[in-house]
């Protein structure tokens, strides 16, 4: 039987074509995943910046100043800003009542409620707030509960009444309420009726807690009031 020779030696240009288109691969394989780890990287280092200067909102508590507030109704009112505080302030009973609630930004934004008892009348409270030159009231109610906002181009007021009967009724004589009052310092998110609604939210919040405090009974309180777009 015939032995076979060895086959004809493939020429050195094929082995090095070979080996080059090899080392191309290579350098394709791994220069994209260069690439996906570079941009991975670039979006985990803009991701952590954009948190460092939006996080201070969203750290504070899912309740503000003492579980009266919904932490929502402050990111819609706010800017967002690097770092954000917030405190209660609350003192009295009857007549000395207060219960306030603040909340500050890095910013220099300052949305700020308080709620007091008064001796006022629904139709005393909202001539208190009649419209002015230049300044749109608008109004919004719920079976006792009323609200209203001044609304003008650059800043905004909101208020919040509801009757009062105090725990400390010997207190306090003549019709009795506790009226909120809640405004912006500085920048807000919205502007127009958008801030009004914002604002009435937070005072609506805040009277709801502060009746709890200082009002006997349950208060007949929906879990929020009409929209001003509804009205």
């Amino acid at each position: 039987m015939r032995r076979q020779g060895p086959g004809p030696a493939r020429p050195a240009g094929t082995r090095a074509a070979r080996h080059g288109g090899d080392d191309i691969r290579f350098w394709q394989t791994h220069s994209v995943k260069g690439f996906f780890a570079a941009a991975a990287i670039i979006v985990l280092v803009c991701g952590g910046l954009f948190l460092f200067f939006v996080k201070g909102l969203y750290l504070l508590p899912e309740k503000v100043c003492e579980g009266s507030v919904q932490r929502d109704v402050v990111i819609r009112t706010l800017p967002q800003a690097r770092a954000a505080d917030q405190w209660a302030h609350h003192r009295g009973r009857g007549r000395d009542f207060m219960f306030g609630c603040t909340v500050s930004t890095s910013g220099d934004s300052i949305l700020s409620g308080r709620v007091n008892l008064r001796d006022a009348s629904k139709a005393d409270w909202q001539q208190g707030y009649s419209g002015g030159p230049g300044t749109h009231v608008v109004r919004t109610s719920a079976g006792r509960v009323a609200g209203l906002a001044q609304v003008d181009a650059d800043r905004g007021v909101a208020s919040v009444y509801v009757p009062c009967e105090p725990k400390d009724a010997e207190a306090v004589t003549g019709p009795r309420a506790l009226v909120a009052e809640v405004d912006v310092a500085g920048k807000s998110k919205a502007s127009g009726v958008a801030l009004g609604q914002d604002l009435t939210d937070f005072a609506y919040q805040l009277t709801r807690h502060a009746y709890a405090l200082e009002c006997t009974g349950a208060g007949a309180f929906p879990g929020r009031l009409p929209r001003y777009e509804d009205r």
